[in-house]
Order: C-alpha cells, then structure tokens, then sequence
C-alpha cells in the first residue's frame, strides 16, 4: 500500500467527498443547496477559464517565440539579406529553411497555419510549399473583409511588432472559418515601414473555442474570449453579436467575478499579462436542477451511501490506483521523474499519452511522404561522391529503403535530344513527362535499376548486376538491349529520342562518384559521335599524358584514414594504382608527380592532433619522406599501405583511449550514487553527456557486463561490507544501498551472492 499512497488517497478522498456532500444536504436548507452549488459551479468556471487562460497565453507565448526563433535563425538571415538577381530564386535555401521551420507545427495546434514572407524576393512560403507570388497565396487563403491590395497593404507591407488581428472570416481553400492572426516583423527591431520578412501565425478560432468546450458540455453554457479594446478573440455557445451586446449593457459590473446577469450566472476574469477578458455563463435553471436533484435524493441515497460507501470506496480507491501508479511509473522514468511537477498524475499521463500517439502518427505520416525525396536524395550523394565508407552507404539506403543487388555496375547518364537550350514552361512540362516516360518505362525492362534526375533533360541511371553474370561484358550486353528496346519504345510511341553515356564498371559502391564523372564525361562528346545513341568511357578513351589521382580520390582517402579503416584506405590505393598501370606506361615525369602527390597527402594527414600527440609522429613521417618515386609501382603501393595501416592503429588507438576513460567516467558515477534509488541509465547517459544507447553498448563491449548488472553488484558489494559491520539492519542496508524495499534487496543478494543476506550476516558471525 506506501507505494499508492499519493493516488490511493487522491482517489479515497474522491469517493468520501461523494459521500459527504449527501449526507450535508441531508442536514441543510434548500437555500443552502443553491449556495453550494453556485459556489461550485462558479469555483469550477473559474478554474476552468483560468486553466484555459493559461494554455492560451502558454500556446501564444510558444507563438511569439516561434518567431524568435526565426529572428535568429541564420538561414532566414542570409534569405532576408539577398539581393534578388533577376528573375532567380534561392530554391535551395527555402527549401532548407522549409526543414527547419517544419517540425514547429508538430507541437502546438496554433502554429499549423503560417507563412514567412520575403520581400526582397515577393516571396511567401508555408510549411509544405512556397509561393513565388504573393497573389498565388492570397488565391487559397485571405480573410474575407480585405481585398489583395489591402491585404498586402497591412499585413506584407506593414512593420509588425507582435501585432494580434482580432477574429475575422478568413477564406481557406474554399473553406470559410474564423481566425486571429498574430504578425511579427523580422528583424524583431524593425522601424516603421517595410522590413525583409514578416511571419504571420494564422489560428483557427476553433483551437481557441476548444479550450472552452468544458464549460458548454458541463453546464450547457457559454463562453467568450475579448481583447483590452473588445475585439473578439475566441467565444463558444454564443453568437459575437450578443457577446458584444452583454459586454456594453451597463448592467454588467465589469468588475466583479461574478454575477447573474438575466438567467445567466456571469463569471469574468481578466489576464494580467494581455488585458484579455475571459467570460463565461452558466444557465440558472441548471443551477436550480442540480440543488432540486439534491434535495429529492438526500435522503433516498444518504443511508446506503453511508453503509456501503466507505467499503466500496477502499476496494475501488485500491483496484483503480494499481494500474494508475504501474503507468506512471513507466512515464516517469521515459520522462523524467520530476514530469509531474506543477500538474496532477492524470494531465501528465493524459498530455504524455496524447503526444505520443499523435507524434507517432504524424511521424509515420511523414516518413512515408518523404520516402521518395529520401530516396532521390540518397542517389544524388551516392553519385555526388559524399559518403565517405562502404558501411554509410549500406546505412542511408537502409534508411532510404533502397536496395542494393550488388556492389558492381554502371553509371549512366541519359539525355533526351531536341530541348538543349530551353526552358519555357511549356517545355518544362513535357520534359517532365518524357523523363516520366521513360523511367517507367524503363523500370519495367530492367528491375536492377535505380535512376535520378539531372536538370530538366537528363536523367542518372545506376544499374547494377544480376546474378549469372560473369563479367562486365555481360552487363554491357543486357544494358545495351535495355537501352535498345527503350529507344524503340520511346520513338515509336512518344517520338522521344535520347543519348546515353556511361563510365567505367565500379567494383564498389563508393567508385559510384567515379564513374558518374566518366558518365558525364562522356556526354560532353556525344556531339562527335553522332551515329551512336550510347557511348562508353571504355570504348571513347581519350589519350592522356598525365596520371590517375582526382581530388575527390584523395580527400575520401584522407577521410577515411581519419575515421580509422585501413581496408577501405587500402582498396582505393589499389585502385589508384591500378588505374595507372592497367593500360598505361607512366612517364618518369608523371610517377614521380604522382608519388608526390600521394606522400602530400599522408603529410598532410600529419597535421591532426591525433598524430602530433603520438610518439610515431617522427617515424610516420620519414617513413613517407623516404618513398621513392624510382621504385617499382608494386613496392610504392606496399610502402603507402604500411604507413596507412601505421595512421590507422593511431587512430584507433584513441579512439579506444576515449572510451576506456568513458567507461571510467561511468564506474566512478556508479561508486558515488549507487545508493540512489532513482539512479537510471537515462541519469547515468545524463551525467557523462552520451546516448543511452551509446553508452549501454560501450560499457558492454570494455567491461563485457551490462551496467545495470554493474550496479547491482556494486550496490551487492556494498551490503555484504555493511552486513559484515552488524551496525544495521537488513531493511536499513536495503534503504542505504538503493533499494526501494527490503523485498527487491533480498532477491538481488540471493541472486549476485547464491544465500539471502541473514543468512550470510549468521555465517560471517560463525
């Protein structure tokens, strides 16, 4: 019972108060009936429009720093400091500032309608979209009383300093509502006059009106919402007109709390931070039914209440506080032990259980429509050359849900013919549906595919190998009838013709980059080879009097060895070697560049304090200093791997260094707070500043114990030198090592030391 006490005795207290108040009215007047159920009445309307002044002001509070937060984003900063060039559109950095500014919506209901509006660029731009005209936006959303001018006029062009419109009939997507409209000017210290950006937070007043729902369910009443000057804010239950009517009749007294005020008892509170006015009314007739229904049942339910009551109380104050409290332990420790602070047990659990479900929805939701720009996207860093490891690249396509057959293939990129140089809408559009075209149409060929725009007429193939196939050979040959039957296809049907070019086969999916380039290489010439609508890097070589070793080679190369894997490192040395040396003689001139340029870029890894700490420093790089550009390829590849395999072990050597003194870190918190009871993974991963599920599988893979069986043997350790000193007791030793009861500290022991702890204190005695 101690462990639900809080909510068994919130819940007991429910059940007497349930039965005290029939027992009271057995004993008073009817008049008194009417009093209490007044009091109560305007006690609960009190409260419940204080609980709904403070959420309103908490949401508009999170509105006004929504748009703080926009004040210092630096993204919006540099959009708001353009300069427009021509007719061009930083796209990207909208569409960047889209991402960030998205995930605002998911938390509060009042920022699910907003635009942020560029005036250097006539921009306005939503959570989901952009409009590149303001005119387009005022098409889909405007307020019913302002015309395009005039809504330009005050709200775009105006200079905004938390700046509240009161309710108005606002038009969206057709569908007519009602809003207030908060509006803010960016920068926050604008003057008078137009500013670079303005945010403006569209609220429904339904999510407002919501808040006061509780007053017209309980009470069939009505409620209202006004500003310092009048305007209506939000109102529930009644019409504007007749709100505006009561707030004028001299009849009112303004300032009391309460009144009745015609058949209505008036309730009024005023916010101290907004000069807001929150008024409510409840029916007298329900008052009067709820004192009549008092009087005629008093004394009918009085005597059963009082035998039955208090037994009746106890078993379902125990049966309903078990699972309560089973919940809510589980809640605290994912939130927090002190989530209940400033709230009672049932808004947490509500407000907790709530979020979840809804974030999760909303997530689900949103995974799902971005699957196809994860998707895109990946392909586009996968042939951009930014993953740095063979082991990245298997984890974004993971997550981009995309399946790679093998590691070997082709690169293509295909080019529609007869739109160079044009981009006119129209254009545009049927370039769209030609790529449309023929990427289906070409899924449809060759399953082993994965494609990508490039610009407008151009389209990225990856195709890769299918099992039987020995050699590159027999990929060229199944990609050349794929290419084939689609050219036949797409000209019969559509008159649509394209060139395709590919570079070199990739033996790995980092070498995807690579033979992108060659691909693009190659469409470069396309031109000169006017008979052929596929070329191949192989078959188009160009003579070259200069050695293998592009940029891009050499800063994976250098990231790599930074992240430690010499098998990765190793494998592009090879390549570059053999790329070098497989049809080609270097000149002496173009190895000894070509050693020079490999030697600087191991010396240039010396420059990171891994290695300047290291007592290796001096041997690393001599050991470099000392390649020599007349040895033999074979032997300048051995001497580069050595010292790459060398730069590695340092690095992991830290790397492991880093987590011994983790480790430690963790161990030394556990010797000092084992005797919390509270003490948790979450507080552990808290105090060392790590993941918890970081430090959870760091922990296992250095010590090989978990740290929850960590602490317990340490908790364990500590008992049997207590037991040992017979200075306390068996439910004192529990309390002091961290144990919330007796019970759970005689498991653990039995189960770490194989006896229970009275029985160990009586044989250390012995």
């Amino acid at each position: 019972m101690p462990k639900y006490s809080t909510i068994f005795r919130k819940f007991l207290i429910s059940y007497l108060i349930i039965l005290i108040i029939p027992s009271i009215a057995g004993f008073v007047s009817y008049r008194t009936s009417i009093e209490v159920t007044q009091s109560i009445s305007i006690e609960n309307s009190i409260t419940q429009l204080e609980r709904s002044e403070e959420i309103l002001e908490r949401r508009m509070v999170e509105v006004e720093g929504f748009t703080r937060q926009l004040a210092l984003n630096p993204d919006l900063n540099k959009l708001m400091n353009e300069k427009k060039n021509g007719e061009a559109v930083n796209v990207y950095g909208i569409w960047s500032l889209l991402k960030q500014v998205t995930p605002f919506s998911q938390t509060n209901d009042f920022l699910q309608n907003y635009f942020i509006y560029l005036s250097n660029y006539d921009v306005i731009f939503t959570q989901g979209s952009a409009y590149f005209r303001p005119e387009h936006y005022y098409e889909n959303y405007r307020y019913a009383d302002l015309s395009l001018e005039e809504w330009k006029k005050s709200v775009l062009d105006q200079t905004h300093r938390s700046e509240i419109k009161p309710l108005s009939s606002f038009l969206s997507n057709a569908k007519q509502t009602s809003v207030i409209t908060y509006m803010q000017s960016l920068p926050l210290d604008s003057f008078n006059g137009s500013s670079p950006a303005t945010v403006v937070v569209i609220i429904d007043e339904e999510n407002i009106s919501n808040l006061l729902a509780g007053l017209e369910d309980r009470y069939g009443g009505w409620a209202h919402i006004s500003d310092a000057e009048g305007n209506t804010i939000g109102l529930r239950g009644i019409s504007e007109e007749d709100a505006k009517k009561l707030s004028l009749d001299a009849k009112l007294d303004q300032s009391k709390v309460s009144q009745f005020y015609n058949d209505d008892l008036v309730i009024t509170i005023h916010s101290d931070k907004n000069g807001w006015i929150y008024r409510a009314g409840i029916p007298k007739q329900v008052l009067m039914q709820n004192a009549n229904q008092i009087k005629h049942i008093t004394w009918f339910v009085t005597g059963a209440a009082l035998l039955l009551g208090l037994l009746v109380g106890l078993v379902l104050s125990y049966r309903n506080s078990a699972p309560i409290n089973r919940l809510l332990t589980v809640m605290k420790e994912q939130f927090g032990k002190d989530g209940v602070t400033g709230r009672n047990e049932y808004d947490f659990l509500q407000g907790n259980i709530s979020n979840i479900i809804t974030s999760n929805r909303q997530l689900e939701n949103e995974l799902n429509r971005q699957l196809p720009l994860v998707r895109d996207g990946f392909l586009k860093r996968l042939i951009a050359g930014e993953f740095q490891t063979t082991d990245e690249i298997i984890a974004a396509a993971a997550q981009a849900d995309t399946k790679l057959d093998t590691n070997e293939g082709y690169v293509g990129v295909l080019q529609i013919n007869g739109y160079s140089g044009m981009d006119s809408v129209e254009i545009l559009n049927e370039l769209y549906a030609a790529r449309l075209i023929l990427k289906q149409t070409l899924t449809t060929l060759d399953s082993h595919l994965h494609m990508t725009d490039l610009g407008s007429d151009k389209v990225v193939m990856i195709f890769t190998g299918q099992d039987g196939e020995a050699g590159s050979e027999a990929a060229r040959e199944r990609i050349q009838a794929a290419l084939g039957k689609l050219a036949d296809i797409a000209y019969s049907d559509y008159k649509i013709s394209f060139n395709a070019a590919f570079g070199d086969s990739f033996s790995a999916m980092i070498d995807v980059s690579h033979s992108y380039e060659q691909a693009k290489q190659m469409m470069e010439y396309t031109d000169y080879e006017s008979k052929k609508s596929i070329i191949w890097f192989t078959d188009s070589r160009l003579e070259t009097a200069t050695y293998y070793y592009p940029m891009d080679i050499e800063q994976r190369l250098i990231s790599t060895i930074r992240a430690g894997e010499p098998d990765e490192a190793k494998r592009m040395i090879i390549t570059v070697m053999e790329k070098n040396t497989e049809n080609q003689q270097l000149s002496i001139e173009m190895k000894q560049q070509l050693v020079g340029e490999l030697k600087g870029t191991l010396l240039k890894l010396l420059d990171q304090k891994a290695f300047m700490e290291s007592e290796l420093l001096h041997t690393l790089k001599n050991q470099m200093i000392s390649i020599q550009a007349s040895n033999a390829i074979s032997v300048i590849q051995d001497e580069i791997i050595e010292i790459v395999d060398s730069l590695c072990s340092v690095i992991n050597s830290k790397k492991n260094h880093a987590h011994f003194q983790t480790v430690e870190e963790i161990k030394h918190f556990i010797s000092e707070a084992y005797g919390d009871s509270e003490l948790t993974l979450y507080r552990i991963a808290e105090k060392v500043e790590r993941p918890e599920k970081y430090i959870s599988q760091l922990f296992k893979e250095v010590t090989d114990i978990n740290v929850s069986d960590y602490l317990e043997m340490i908790r364990i350790e500590q008992a049997s030198a207590l037991l040992r000193s017979n200075a306390c007791t068996v439910d004192e030793i529990a309390v002091r090592v961290g144990y919330n009861s007796s019970h759970s500290f005689r498991r653990a022991f039995k189960r770490v030391m194989g006896i229970a702890p009275s029985a160990y204190r009586q044989s250390i005695q012995i």
